[in-house]
């Protein structure tokens, strides 16, 4: 895993060595594999989690075990992760702003990511997107209708998505699947994580895909991010090709 992200990092220009970089952790296993592999690949971490009162007594139980983890990791590689959290009135932004949950909850963390990369002098932005989460993009594209460029799915690098011109969001853990980021901290590094307790909704279609998703094998998944990664390839040829010709 650790060298697979590295290599990863690496190859697609994610990171500068010992970078220093805002993780973001809600607390399940995609983020605290983030969090553990960059900290043992040497960046200088700054943990953040968001509180975005929805679930209760669960998102408090969320926000404890991600203030846990940063100072226990932290202890155990003797290293400094400073943490933030922040609560977010997600309920009234929605209403406010005509947005769903889902989509207001997306503006308020990447907003605030953007504020807090700023503030802390963050090279970048790393979410913890996986093969799977990209599989399961790409089919939320394709059963909306989409062409080229929602066949790519999710970059390896790309804008901020609710700020022009703010720090980059980086998502290292698009070369491996989820199944392997699980084995990797139950079997490998002994590192618990929690689960949130909605993604098992699939009234939310994203929940359902997600659901479907858990039938194929680790290959199907890898071919499906292997196809984004081939229409990237396709995309930026012709928006190179573009470039030149206007030129």
């Amino acid at each position: 895993m650790l060298r697979r992200v590295k290599k990863y990092i690496r190859d697609n220009g994610l990171l500068a060595d010992g970078a220093r970089v805002l993780v973001c952790v809600s607390g399940g296993a995609d983020s605290v594999a983030l969090l553990d592999v960059l900290m043992r690949s040497g960046y200088q971490c700054i943990a953040a989690h968001c509180h975005f009162g929805l679930r209760g007594a669960e998102s408090d139980r969320d926000e404890a075990f991600v203030r846990q983890l940063v100072s226990d990791r932290a202890a155990a590689m003797q290293i400094e992760v400073p943490y933030y959290s922040k609560h977010f009135e997600t309920l009234l932004y929605a209403r406010e702003h005509a947005l769903g949950i889902e989509m207001a909850a997306r503006e308020l963390r990447y907003r605030w990511f953007a504020e807090l990369a700023a503030e802390t002098g963050c090279e970048a932005i790393a979410v913890g997107h996986h093969q799977n989460d990209q599989a399961e993009t790409v089919l939320m594209h394709i059963r909306r209708g989409c062409g080229l460029k929602g066949l790519c799915g999710m970059w390896p690098i790309s804008k901020n998505p609710c700020i022009n011109n703010s720090v980059p969001v980086i998502r290292p853990l698009l070369c491996t699947t989820h199944d392997y980021i699980c084995h990797y901290l139950q079997d490998i590094r002994h590192i618990p994580w929690i689960e949130d307790s909605t993604n098992s909704d699939t009234s939310i279609r994203r929940n359902a895909i997600r659901a479907w998703l858990k039938t194929w094998s680790k290959a199907e998944i890898e071919h499906a991010a292997q196809m984004a990664e081939r229409m990237q390839q396709l995309q930026q040829q012709i928006d190179n090709t573009t470039c030149g010709t206007s030129e």
